[in-house]
């Protein structure tokens, strides 16, 4: 495959498998707030180029194409599972629960999902397949991981405002020298996930 492209889904549809979806997460890696997870279903009439792993884009680019992708795709999709449910369930069946969730609101129910990554969530109730590195490899999840990035970013900019000590806006939660040394000064707030550390104990 090399370059990321609507390959797979196309060929996907000329098969009569249809409509697919693709998902991807956010947020495994920090230290505070929920981690994310969306699924889209592209329309292949209307692809939004230069679609990337959100990793890869700069957040105007993100924007700019979570805005073309949330008026083009047939369906969209993202949940969440909180920093309490990851902190009971650990982060790897968190991120499972999320991806879940977005699949089960998703209007239109698809028929074949690719996920991001080699680990397939367990208990789907759809044909499904994960792609390593399928944020950089396939459009439909690259579309997923903007969505998710930028939704999970825009929510920890909304708990920075009810605690800004945390200064959550500017790095979303992960273990920056700003966000370890808040937390050294005023300790945990309700959206850290106490299981990570440096709160749960080696």
């Amino acid at each position: 495959m090399g370059t990321l492209n609507f390959r797979v889904e196309r060929d996907l549809l000329k098969r009569g498998i249809w409509p697919v979806a693709g998902i991807d997460e956010a947020g495994r890696g920090p230290l505070a707030g929920p981690v994310a997870a969306a699924a889209v279903v592209l329309d292949p009439r209307a692809v939004p180029r230069a679609l990337n792993d959100s990793k890869q884009l700069t957040a105007e680019e993100r924007d700019r194409l979570y805005k073309e992708i949330m008026l083009h795709a047939l369906a969209v999709a993202v949940a969440f599972a909180s920093a309490a449910e990851i902190d009971q369930i650990n982060i790897r069946q968190a991120t499972f629960l999320a991806m879940r969730r977005a699949l089960d609101t998703l209007a239109l129910p698809p028929r074949h999902v690719l996920i991001d990554g080699d680990d397939l969530p367990p208990g789907l109730c759809v044909s499904a397949e994960t792609i390593v590195k399928g944020d950089a490899l396939i459009s439909s999840i690259a579309a997923a991981s903007i969505v998710a990035k930028v939704t999970r970013d825009r929510l920890m900019r909304r708990v920075c405002s009810l605690y800004p000590a945390y200064r959550f806006s500017e790095h979303f939660g992960y273990a920056t020298k700003a966000h370890l040394a808040a937390i050294a000064t005023h300790g945990p707030c309700p959206f850290h996930r106490l299981s990570f550390r440096p709160f749960a104990a080696e």
